[in-house]
């Protein structure tokens, strides 16, 4: 039975103590309860592609959405909406009542380590995308939190990080998603970043919460970043209403001392303690689970697997070689590093442990018949940190846990946890008596390898760890220890061992961890989540142009060859940023030698969150960008490669040829504490087309496998718009070619008769049309007052100015279907949505 409780009744009647306890979680996911007044402990929970629970270890299994770059790519509101409600239902499973998500920051560079969570590099979409799927979250009585305000657009020294941005830009690319978000969704949380904007950490800046509330009029609870609050007395007067997580580092009793050196008022502690109130009673009026559990129904994989397929992107495809005809292939090559293991997310908050995941290679062997002969070759490996072991190898794993380091005398073991691989986290684990400030933890299990020869094995930990193949000690990862990138940042670097082995033997692996506290390493600046952990990888030492060759012989011999490769989480996470924009060492060479034989019949299918360099791109005839599928990344993938899916995606920022060439270049990663915006408006394809810089790709660029015709004229009525009349953008759009598909007609709108610097063009609308062949309709897209405003810097205002406004409609930002204008009389200001 749902419980309530009136919220004034509680405020009026519960101790200080009780209003200040309200303010910080409990835990690592949970608010603060008043059984008493009936006031329940509402619960948070990541991330951005799937419901993790409350688990980073020995986690509840969960399904595993693609990755919010291919969510931007789908452009899709209705399917978006639907994937939002799976993730309310996934919490609901979970026991959450708070899905911290969506990520809505902006691809400003293509080097940003979060990149994947986002989007878009465009405002419009990604605040549209962000809506649907926190109206769909949200109807199932579950809280979105939209995240992260404002600023977080790159992982290096993001918590101290001052972003230098000008109020034009911060108004016009990074609020506006949320001032979308805030217009259309109107989510009932509200995550801040860790970042500072222009000298101030927006935890604790009045300007940028009472923008929210007072000139946006909404009104979320605000809660921090996981410890991304950062003091008592300023975050307080901000407005940040909820410290995460718990127990508290900054409210508490400091808030008692602060209010008896009256640097707090009792009206400030009232007003978020209700804030904070109205949350938990909002949420908790949805019934979820008492225990975690899961799902996994047959309509969610369904879904998951339409995501997918309508997520990717269709770059290239010279002479029509896709869709493959599957059945007439008698010999196949399936190759790359991503064919058996698919990415299916990136690193970080977005991490979970999936249901299942579906591999292209198995994928593509259940698409074709039977009589198909497969060939499969890794080609060359794309793993920044050696594989994990898994299941596959890996039998009869435990960890147990101690008080006491191996090397006492006598040891209790506390708790033993099942476990079926060799990464873990502990920040969030806890068992009876056990020290969490300080602990060890045994890991073993029998490994049995599927192949015989020199194997490699990487071990990188927070906190200390060594690695026993039979008692032998393979790795010393505690005595001398050097800082690598792991784990948000806080691990060491990858320790490499190496072992001879044979395949169907068993050996008895063994770890012997040293919680985070027992590091060697220099914690200063770090977040302690505490806990520590640990992640071990092997992978059979092969040679490298061996690989490349079998897998050009296999390409030789195959009447088709599909090549799958791109980054994974070991590359794209969060707690740090690319170094560089290329695919892993010896991929793009693999690529090319298989072009160099086969590229009249070859597939190449990357994937990654955000863009790679493709120095082979010329000579390949068809490209498909996959992004992190989740769950169904196989089929996803399988479904448009061999035509049961048309391709109806396109990319949602733009591609470069080179990472020199994006707008970000010279002004990305901290640099003495602070990051120039240098960019200003001019993100993305802004940038590309006012500079006239060539792409690879543009933005909203994506192929289909019929042809549209879409009539040149674009009507727009009425003809003159203004802020109480907006106008209607009226095209026609027929499907000439052979096949049902989806075309997406994007309205961009430019004002080139403006005295004020403004890009050449921006979207301001899209539909997504589905059309069986032969099948015309008429489109009308609606303009808002944004389509011709602008921020004026001097007035501290929206600034619609008077003029005649080009619209283009188009299939990208470079490729123009249809034009028209409208104008608009007189110069107008306004504020707020």
């Amino acid at each position: 039975m749902t419980r309530t409780f009136d919220v004034d009744h509680v405020l009026a009647n519960i101790s200080d103590h009780d209003k200040i306890a309200l303010l910080s979680g409990i835990d690592f996911w949970h608010t603060h309860p008043i059984p008493e007044f009936n006031v329940p402990s509402v619960r948070a929970t990541d991330g951005p592609n799937g419901i993790r629970g409350t688990k980073f270890f020995a986690g509840i299994p969960a399904a595993c959405l693609p990755c919010g770059t291919a969510l931007g790519a789908t452009w899709d509101r209705k399917l978006i909406h639907e994937a939002g409600k799976l993730l309310g239902d996934e919490c609901i499973a979970k026991g959450a009542h708070c899905w911290l998500g969506p990520t809505i920051n902006m691809q400003r560079a293509p080097l940003g380590g979060r990149g994947f969570e986002s989007f878009s590099e465009d405002p419009y979409l990604s605040g549209t995308i962000a809506s649907s799927m926190i109206l769909g979250c949200e109807s199932t009585g579950i809280i979105a939190t939209v995240k992260h305000f404002v600023g977080n657009d790159q992982e290096h020294e993001r918590r101290a990080v001052d972003v230098l941005v000008t109020q034009r830009a911060l108004r016009e690319i990074y609020l506006r998603p949320f001032q979308l978000v805030a217009r259309d969704a109107r989510p009932g949380a509200l995550m801040t970043s860790y970042n500072k904007i222009n000298g101030k950490h927006v935890v604790e800046d009045p300007e940028m919460l009472s923008l929210v509330r007072d000139e946006w009029k909404w009104n979320p609870l605000v809660m921090s970043d996981w410890y991304g609050t950062y003091t008592t007395i300023d975050s307080m007067n901000a407005g940040l209403d909820l410290e995460m997580p718990g127990v508290s580092r900054y409210r508490g009793k400091y808030i008692e001392s602060a209010v008896q050196a009256r640097l707090i008022k009792q009206s400030t502690i009232d007003a978020r303690a209700r804030k904070v109130l109205e949350f938990v009673k909002q949420a908790s009026q949805v019934k979820v689970s008492e225990v975690e559990k899961g799902r996994d129904l047959p309509e969610d994989r369904a879904l998951n697997r339409a995501v997918c397929a309508n997520s990717i992107v269709l770059l290239k495809n010279e002479r029509g070689l896709l869709p493959l005809p599957k059945k007439n292939i008698h010999k196949i090559a399936l190759i790359g590093s991503h064919m058996k293991t698919p990415a299916i997310s990136g690193g970080g908050s977005a991490s979970l442990e999936p249901y299942y995941a579906v591999s292209l290679y198995d994928a593509c062997v259940e698409a074709l018949p039977p009589s198909t002969t497969v060939l499969y070759e890794a080609g060359a490996y794309a793993h920044r940190m050696l594989p994990v072991i898994d299941d596959r190898l890996l039998r009869n794993a435990v960890i147990h846990f101690y008080n006491e380091p191996v090397t006492a005398p006598e040891r209790h073991r506390l708790s033993t946890e099942p476990t079926t691989t060799t990464a873990f986290q502990f920040m969030d684990y806890n068992a009876p008596g056990l020290n969490r400030s300080l602990f060890w933890a045994t890991l073993i299990g029998e490994f049995t390898p599927d192949a015989s020869g020199l194997w490699d094995f990487g071990l990188s930990v927070f906190g200390t760890a060594n690695l026993y193949i039979d008692d032998e000690l393979v790795i010393d990862n505690t005595t001398q220890q050097t800082r690598g990138t792991a784990f948000f940042g806080k691990g060491t670097v990858e320790e490499i061992g190496s072992k001879t082995l044979v395949a169907g033997t068993t050996y008895h692996l063994r770890i012997e961890f040293g919680s985070a506290n027992t590091t060697s390493m220099k914690t200063v600046g770090m977040v302690n989540f505490g806990g520590g952990a640990a992640n071990l990888g092997a992978c059979l030492r092969m040679d490298a142009e061996q690989m490349v060759e079998d897998a050009v012989r296999a390409a030789q011999e195959a009447d088709y060859t599909v090549l799958c490769t791109g980054l994974n989480r070991d590359w794209e996470s969060e707690g740090f940023d690319r170094a560089h924009m290329d695919l892993p060492p010896g991929v793009d060479r693999l690529i090319e030698r298989v072009l160099a034989v086969a590229a009249h019949k070859t597939v190449v299918v990357n994937q990654s969150g955000m863009p790679v360099t493709m120095p082979w791109v010329d000579r390949a005839e068809s490209v498909v960008q996959a992004w992190y599928g989740g769950n169904e990344t196989g089929h996803g993938i399988a479904d448009v490669v061999f035509g049961d899916v048309n391709p109806c995606a396109k990319l949602p920022l733009s591609w470069p040829v080179d990472v020199r060439h994006n707008p970000a270049y010279l002004n990305y990663a901290s640099v003495g504490g602070r990051v120039l915006y240098g960019e200003d408006i001019y993100v993305g394809y802004r940038f590309y087309e006012k500079t006239g810089r060539e792409v690879l790709f543009p933005f909203g660029h994506g192929l289909s496998y019929t042809t549209f015709d879409v009539s040149p004229t674009a009507t727009v009525s009425p003809a003159t718009f203004s802020l109480e009349n907006p106008s209607l953008v009226t095209v026609h759009i027929k499907n000439t070619g052979p096949v049902a598909g989806a075309q997406i007609l994007q309205l961009y709108v430019s004002a080139p008769d403006s005295l004020t610097p403004r890009p050449t063009k921006e979207l301001h609308g899209f539909e997504k049309v589905y059309l069986q062949p032969n099948e015309e309709t008429t489109v009308q897209i609606a303009l808002d007052k944004y389509a011709t405003s602008f921020w004026d810097e001097i007035e501290g205002m929206w600034k619609s100015e008077k003029g005649v406004y080009s619209v283009v409609v188009g299939s990208s930002s470079q490729d123009v279907l249809a034009r028209g204008s409208v104008e608009v009389e007189q110069t107008t200001y306004w504020r707020g949505l």
